[in-house]
C-alpha cells in the first residue's frame, strides 16, 4: 500500500450518493481513488479528501488564493465570526448538509457538530480552500465546482443548504434540496466592518442585501426566519489584514494605495460584526 493509499480520506457515504459526474449527470462510484460513473468518466480523489468536478466545458471562474485562504483560516480559527456559525448552526437540520460556498469548512464543521448523525458536502471553486475544507470535520466531503453552473449533485437529496458570504443560485437550491428542505443564507448586516470600511477605504458590501435576497429566492422559497447577530470586537493589525485580504477586496489591493494602508497599520481597532441570517422553506 502506497503512502497515498494509506493518507487518503474518503468521502462520507451521503456525500458519494448525492454526487453526479459533472460530464453526463450519472451517478458515481469510488473506486481506488477516483471517482467513475457507468459511461467511465473519472476524477481523482485528493488524499485530503476532495475531488476536483471542474472539466474542459465549465469554467472556473474567480476562485479564493491560497494566501486568500490562508488569511480566512487564520481569522476564523482565532473566534471573531463565532455569533454567526452558532446561529447557522441552530438553524441547520437534517442528515445532508450541502455548503454551497464552503470556503475552509469552517461554518461546515460547527454545523455537522451540531447535527451528530449528519453528512457535509462542500462546494466551491476554490482547490486551495476544499483542501482545508475535506479536513475541517471528519464527516465533511468537498467537490471543486463553480456554483453559477448546474451543481454536480443529485436531485432531492439535501436536507439543508448554506450559503455563507457566498454566490447564490436559487435555481440550484431548489432543485437539490428535498421538498420542505431548509435554505440558510448568511450575509454581511449593516454596519459589518464599517471601522474598516472607512479607515481603509474598502469596497461597499451595499445596504439592500436583504432584500435583493428575498427577491432572489421569491420563486420557489418561502423565508420562516431572520435573524440578527454579531458584535464588537478587537483587531490587531494582524487581524485586520487578514479579514480584508480574506475578501474580494484582496483582489484590489494596488486600487488607491489600499495595500500600503495595510501595510503601514499598527494599532488595534475596535470593529463592529453584523450578520444576517435568512432561513427559508423550499415550497413544492
Amino acid at each position: 500500500m502506497t503512502s497515498r493509499e494509506t493518507a487518503a480520506k474518503p468521502l462520507p457515504s451521503a456525500v458519494l450518493a448525492a454526487l453526479r459526474c459533472s460530464v453526463c449527470g450519472g451517478g458515481v462510484d469510488l473506486t481506488g481513488h477516483a471517482l467513475r460513473c457507468e459511461r467511465r468518466h473519472a476524477f481523482d480523489l485528493a488524499r485530503q479528501g476532495y475531488v476536483n468536478l471542474l472539466h474542459a466545458k465549465v469554467a472556473a471562474g474567480t476562485a479564493d488564493t491560497g494566501e486568500m485562504v490562508a488569511a480566512r483560516a487564520e481569522f476564523l480559527a482565532a473566534g471573531f465570526y463565532a455569533p454567526l456559525a452558532e446561529v447557522l448552526a441552530e438553524e441547520a437540520t437534517g442528515d445532508l448538509v450541502v455548503d454551497a460556498g464552503a470556503g475552509t469548512g469552517y461554518y461546515l464543521a460547527k454545523v455537522l457538530d451540531a447535527l451528530p448523525g449528519a453528512e457535509g458536502l462542500a462546494l466551491d471553486v476554490s482547490a486551495p480552500a476544499l483542501r482545508r475544507a475535506a479536513k475541517a470535520h471528519p464527516r465533511i466531503g468537498a467537490a471543486v465546482w463553480n456554483l453559477w453552473e448546474p451543481w454536480p449533485v443529485g436531485s432531492g437529496v439535501a436536507d439543508t443548504v448554506l450559503n455563507v458570504f457566498a454566490p447564490r443560485n436559487a435555481a440550484e437550491f431548489h432543485r437539490v434540496l428535498r421538498p420542505g428542505g431548509t435554505v440558510v443564507v448568511a450575509s454581511p448586516g449593516s454596519g459589518h466592518l464599517g471601522e474598516l470600511a472607512r479607515k481603509l477605504d474598502l469596497l461597499d458590501i451595499g445596504e439592500d442585501k436583504e432584500q435583493r435576497l428575498d427577491a432572489a429566492l421569491a420563486d420557489g422559497f418561502e423565508l420562516t426566519r431572520r435573524r440578527q447577530c454579531g458584535g464588537t470586537v478587537r483587531l490587531g493589525p494582524d487581524d485586520v489584514r487578514r479579514v480584508v485580504l480574506m475578501g474580494p477586496n484582496a483582489h484590489h489591493l494596488h486600487r488607491g494605495g489600499l495595500g500600503d494602508r495595510l501595510a503601514a497599520l499598527t494599532e488595534t481597532v475596535g470593529v463592529t460584526t453584523a450578520f444576517s441570517v435568512s432561513t427559508y422553506r423550499r415550497l413544492p
